[in-house]
């Protein structure tokens, strides 16, 4: 399969609307986690879903979105770290350093898309956006498969290691803070 890629942008609402109408966990949540914690739990999936809408609106985009032919199949929610200020209130993915990062803070594919390399690619697409962003470093909080087996929807370390992350910080075995360098920062 061919697979397209393209940041989310107003005029693709709908799509990632279709996208996560799939998923219980993505339709509650609407990647509002890293920006706002648990309290997302609390308010209607219609609440979050109109609050990312507003950020997708307001722009620079969230994220990408992958696209096999006109359906969307795959999302990652990637940002300047900013952006997810509630990592920071958790002691397992607080801040390292003062590193100017950007964030890779959430992965979903559609069920039947999985294990085809659309997360690779996914990443792949992260990397580039951060590239182009300028930012020193892309950092992500994936879970180790190897200790946990919890399923993810940041992705797994080892997918992360294969696209040339390493573990800078490990609070809990389980979920590694990892980083693709970028650049220098003197």
């Amino acid at each position: 399969m061919e697979f397209t890629f393209r940041p989310l942008t107003p005029n693709l609402w709908p799509a990632i609307e279709d996208l996560f109408s799939e998923s219980a966990a993505c339709s509650r949540c609407w990647c509002m986690y890293g920006r706002i914690g648990s309290s997302y739990k609390k308010r209607p999936g219609e609440k979050n879903k109109a609050a990312f809408r507003q950020i997708v609106e307001l722009g620079p985009p969230p994220g990408v979105l992958a696209f096999d032919r006109g359906a969307a199949v795959g999302w990652c929610q990637v940002t300047p770290r900013d952006a997810v200020t509630w990592l920071d209130r958790l002691w397992q993915l607080k801040r390292v350093d003062d590193t100017p990062v950007w964030s890779l803070s959430c992965l979903y594919v559609r069920k039947r898309y999985r294990r085809q390399g659309i997360t690779s690619r996914l990443i792949q697409e992260a990397q580039e956006i951060a590239r182009r962003a300028n930012a020193a470093a892309l950092e992500a909080y994936p879970f180790d498969a190897e200790i946990s087996p919890s399923a993810s929807g940041s992705g797994y370390a080892s997918t992360f290691a294969r696209a040339g992350f390493s573990v800078v910080a490990r609070r809990m075995p389980a979920r590694p803070i990892m980083r693709y360098h970028i650049k220098n920062i003197d």
